[in-house]
């Protein structure tokens, strides 16, 4: 399933997970939350929550909702140089941006591989560098070749 990193309605994402979850009840839900039921519904429908809210849900359905907002960072955030300028000295902690997960990985294959984009408009649009783009078309090319044998 190719999942749209860029426009992120996460009420939905959040109900599409519960509908996954057949044990677990909207009673048990409202109880958790202690809300009632209209509450809940209108988290469905919201395009965003508030991380307190967002991190309850992700305990609940054991499930990292706010992993689906790094991804969103790691393809559309600025370019690093301009970033770590400003952060040089952060108390915050600093966080590499070059962790691409697999689904990162299998998103911008698959835009190669069905056109919608050509590999310097991914290098370009998503800064990852020339080398790695290639490394894992090398890898998961013969990834795949490798299981059509099997």
């Amino acid at each position: 399933m190719k999942f749209n990193f860029k426009d992120i309605h996460i009420g939905q994402l959040i109900k599409t997970k519960v509908l996954e979850h057949e044990d677990i009840m909207l009673d048990r839900i409202c109880n958790f939350f202690d809300c009632d039921e209209e509450k809940i519904q209108m988290m469905y429908i919201s395009e965003s929550l508030e991380t307190d809210l967002l991190l309850k849900w992700s305990k609940l359905l054991k499930f990292d909702f706010f992993r689906i907002y790094t991804q969103h960072l790691i393809l559309y955030s600025p370019p690093q140089s301009s970033v770590a300028k400003n952060n040089k000295n952060s108390a915050l902690p600093q966080f590499r941006k070059n962790i691409y997960t697999k689904e990162i990985i299998e998103f911008i294959l698959e835009l190669i591989e069905k056109g919608e984009k050509n590999k310097k408009e991914i290098i370009d649009e998503y800064r990852i560098p020339k080398n790695t783009l290639y490394k894992w078309i090398n890898k998961y090319s013969q990834m795949q070749y490798s299981d059509k044998k099997v």
